[in-house]
């Protein structure tokens, strides 16, 4: 052979020599490759992340701890299949199969809730350790699931179904919340416990500028933690929580999309929520846009019952480990129609635009005390607008109102005795302007108010404890010492008001309590000052400028027993108000309007009654709820019905639920209400049914949440006690509504 064969067969066997060693190299290199993996554990009724969840892949021994966004990471995890434990104190153990292979994706997973003994909760934004918490998480809050599953086109059609909750309507829009037989403004509504301005509690007619398809949950807020917002105890808060001031950072953009449909009404929404983080600083916005048409009966459609909302907001804050400080802006805008065809109502009903901007600017500064943890301020400037049209476009009404809030609240431990509370400073000064037909005169009040709140426990007992003193001048811009309805002229009220309540726990299980309370409210400006037709509430209306501030003493006993699979709740109630403000309808007509005539006047009133929910998961994963609420109301001189009392009423429910499917049928019913003030309408009692369906999937880094709810399946002809156009025509009839969510972390 030559030379140069010679040199290529040499190079083949050196190249044939170096091609399996390489192969087996590359074999030996691919056995031991691994990967990172990314996961996310998220709350599977919320679906917002879990914090400090512990995550273990058994097989490795391998531990981490999930973040603020919920997410943990495992680095160099060799491929193969592995069983994942994720484990915290308030979720029930989570048990999976991880697959890890090349370009894992990132994987999501859901904790169910559990009920335990011992929590720790945020309630507007105060922390305490208490059984209280414990009680007001599971009986006195709506999110997640059962936020979404209830959702309605307002507040109080959201929370109508809730223990101690009536609707208070005149058409869908203006609907509002009635504690226990409560309303007006004894029932405050909030943001992110800072007080809404509108006039929803001054009338019937008044719509809550509130969307609550936005809100991440509702509180309703019943003893001792009132008297931090107001002092009217025996009445409540309906705070709504949307943070739409940061007050953490993510580490990822995070937000929801969603969107809402319903037959009744034709009517449809968009919403979207985005927050941004820029370490230090979150940038969080909000919109959401919707829309009804005049609603459908089993009679036929409610003329002028139609609603037009538009709601955005954009904020945003510093973080750090000082606290935060931040402001946001607020717009609402809502048209709306009344609707006629009664007695004294306009025959084609009354439109009503309504507008409202807030600016609001908080800070949150920890102090790392012995004694001060925290200092906390916020103060809020509100405009709102409203007008009330005729159908032929002239302006009945038109009220405009200048608002500004503020408060100082301190957090403390240890001030006093071995307890954690707060105490604050608040004020509000509001400017009250009246144009078109309305008598009532423009007027200014101010409200400067101090408060102390306090919880503690001694072994089996935890005590809460509050007071507030308040003092209000209202001042009309025009005195009249010879005004029909008597001498208007500034008033100045000094009132206070206290609350305390105990819970004796019996057992691990079971915990009996008592609240006792002083109430005190001051009368509104149209309370006082009214003197004319009030267009849209289809009303003639007479204030009286010497009203007292309304004052009295509520008791109420309650007991409650939870295990993991059962939970009760049962409370009692007497409210006794030696002096209770209503404007009360006369029997007797203005003829130069024909509208009826209500004048205010104070008396003596009693509301005895109870509530009652109970919840058993009777199977794997089915539950049967119950909860039932009645309310007696009487003059406390005659004895005879206090009007606008909701009848006995509740609903029932058999489910199905797992962290990602849940099913279930729900009935509600009212017994009829014949107890009823003169001049006011009785009603029959009912049963109507209602079904619902959720599905939740989780996919890359989004999670989707499908809701679907067929509400009056039987088209059943109802009518709502304390609707004021329930003489017309009944309530919604059959309803079908699809709810669509999209969280992305």
């Amino acid at each position: 052979m030559h030379q140069s064969q010679l040199m290529l067969i040499s190079k083949y066997l050196n190249t044939m020599t170096i091609i399996p060693i390489f192969v087996i190299l590359l074999s030996i290199s691919s056995f031991g490759q691994t990967n990172d993996f990314v996961g996310f554990v998220y709350d599977s009724e919320t679906n917002e992340p879990v914090i400090n969840a512990a995550v273990q892949i058994l097989e490795l021994e391998r531990y981490e701890i999930a973040d603020l966004d919920g997410k943990f990471t495992f680095k160099d995890i060799p491929e193969g299949t592995f069983k994942v434990r994720i484990t915290h104190i308030a979720y029930k153990e989570g048990l999976f199969f991880l697959k890890c292979e090349n370009n894992p994706t990132n994987r999501f997973y859901m904790l169910e809730p559990k009920l335990i003994n011992i929590s720790t909760v945020t309630v507007t934004a105060h922390n305490t350790q208490s059984k209280f918490d414990d009680l007001h998480e599971l009986s006195n809050v709506i999110k997640g699931k059962e936020l979404q599953k209830d959702l309605g086109i307002t507040l109080a059609s959201t929370l109508k179904n809730e223990a101690g909750i009536a609707m208070r309507s005149m058409g869908p829009a203006p609907s509002r919340p009635v504690i226990r037989g409560l309303g007006g403004d004894r029932v405050l509504m909030s943001e992110d416990g800072n007080k809404t301005t509108d006039l929803s509690s001054s009338s019937p007619d008044h719509a809550v500028t509130i969307e609550p398809f936005t809100v991440d949950r509702i509180e309703v807020i019943r003893g001792p933690r009132v008297l931090q917002q107001t002092s009217t105890t025996i009445g409540g808060v309906v705070n709504v929580i949307r943070k739409e001031i940061p007050e953490e950072i993510h580490n990822s953009i995070t937000g929801t999309i969603g969107a809402y449909t319903e037959t009744a009404n034709n009517g449809y929404l968009g919403s979207a929520i985005v927050e941004i983080p820029f370490n230090p600083i979150a940038f969080r916005g909000e919109f959401s846009k919707r829309k009804a048409d005049d609603i459908n009966t089993p009679n036929g459609i409610l003329k002028n019952s139609y609603s037009d909302n538009l709601n955005y907001s954009f904020g945003g804050s510093f973080v750090g480990d000082f606290g935060f400080w931040g402001s946001s802006f607020r717009g609402f805008e809502l048209d709306y129609g009344v609707p006629g065809g009664f007695l004294g109502a306009h025959p084609k009903g009354v439109d009503i635009t309504m507008k409202r901007f807030q600016w609001n600017a908080k800070s949150r500064i920890n102090l790392h005390g012995n004694y001060l943890e925290h200092i906390e301020t916020q103060i809020s400037r509100i405009y709102y607008r409203h007008k009330e049209f005729e159908k032929n476009g002239a302006i009945g009404s038109e009220f405009e109102i200048t608002n500004y809030i503020g408060y100082v609240n301190l957090d403390h431990k240890n001030v006093f005795f071995p307890s954690v509370g707060n105490f604050g400073f608040s004020f509000e000064s509001r400017d009250f302007v009246v144009g078109g037909f309305v008598f009532t005169p423009p007027s200014k009040s101010l409200n400067l108010a101090a408060y102390l709140y306090e919880s503690t426990n001694f072994n089996k007992i935890n005590f809460e404890f509050s007071a507030r003193l308040n003092f209000d001048k209202i001042s009309p811009q025009f005195e009249n010492p010879n005004a029909k309805i008597g001498a208007i002229r500034e008033r100045i009220f000094n009132t206070y008001s206290l609350s305390f309540s105990s819970l004796y726990s019996i057992s691990e299980n079971v915990h009996v309590g008592l609240n006792i309370s002083k109430s005190s409210r001051v009368p509104t400006i149209e309370e006082l000052f009214s003197e004319g037709p009030h267009l849209a509430a289809y009303s003639y209306e007479i204030g009286n400028p010497n009203l007292q501030d309304e004052n009295g003493f509520g008791t109420e006993l309650f007991i409650y027993h939870k295990f993991n699979n059962l939970f009760f709740n049962f409370n009692f109630f007497r409210n006794d108000l030696s002096y209770y403000i209503i404007p009360r309808n006369t029997g007797n007509t203005d003829w130069s309007t024909f509208l009826p005539i209500y004048a205010s006047s104070g008396t003596g009133a009693l509301f005895i009654g109870g509530e009652g929910q109970f919840e058993w998961e009777f199977m794997n994963n089915f539950t049967f709820e119950s909860s039932a609420s009645y309310t007696k109301g009487n003059f406390k001189d005659s004895g005879k019905p206090l009007p606008q009392i909701p009848p006995f009423k509740g609903i029932v429910e058999i489910s199905f639920s797992n962290d990602i499917l849940s099913f279930g049928i729900i009935g509600e019913w009212a017994l009829s209400q014949n107890r009823v003030d003169e001049f006011e309408e009785s009603t029959n009692g009912y049963f109507i049914l209602n079904s619902f369906a959720q599905y939740s999937i989780s996919q890359s880094e989004l999670i989707h949440t499908f809701s679907f709810s067929f509400d009056n399946i039987l088209n059943k002809e109802y009518r709502n006690h304390l609707s004021l156009v329930k003489s017309i025509l009944p309530e919604a009839g059959r309803n079908v509504r699809l709810t669509y969510k999209l969280y992305f972390h």
